[in-house]
């Protein structure tokens, strides 16, 4: 069965995108711990990013990192902190999230809860910036 990001790369669930290429999306998370939080992902889908082929694994960090550059040109940060976790979606994906102190990368903490109107507004600021 198809992951939830399967089907996103697929068109089948909507999402908020700000940067694709033929290999690799990256979009909001609909869940956000700050504003610009954003999930990047292989559009293969493999359950765990250290099975993912070397030339994948490489070219998600490489998108991953031109993706953060576009999120801290618009999102003020002091960085872009990285997390890979994957027990939630089995999907590989790498969280990329805009921090001005070590609190904006806690993952307990309550998610914040965007308007789609909001997601939308910081999806074109950093698609721009791509």
């Amino acid at each position: 069965m198809a992951s939830i990001f399967s089907k996103i790369v697929n068109g089948d669930i909507p999402a908020h995108k700000v940067a694709e290429d033929e290999r690799f999306l990256a979009f909001l998370d609909i869940n956000p711990l700050v504003e610009g939080h954003v999930l990047v992902i292989p559009k293969k889908e493999v359950d765990y990013i250290f099975d993912l082929d070397d030339d994948t694994f490489s070219g998600l960090h490489t998108f991953s990192k031109k993706v953060a550059v576009a999120i801290r040109k618009v999102i003020p940060c002091e960085r872009v902190g990285v997390a890979v976790i994957g027990l939630e979606i089995p999907h590989a994906h790498i969280h990329l999230v805009p921090m001005n102190n070590m609190n904006d990368i806690n993952f307990s903490k309550e998610k914040l809860k965007p308007s789609q109107e909001e997601l939308r507004a910081v999806a074109e600021k950093i698609s721009a910036a791509f």
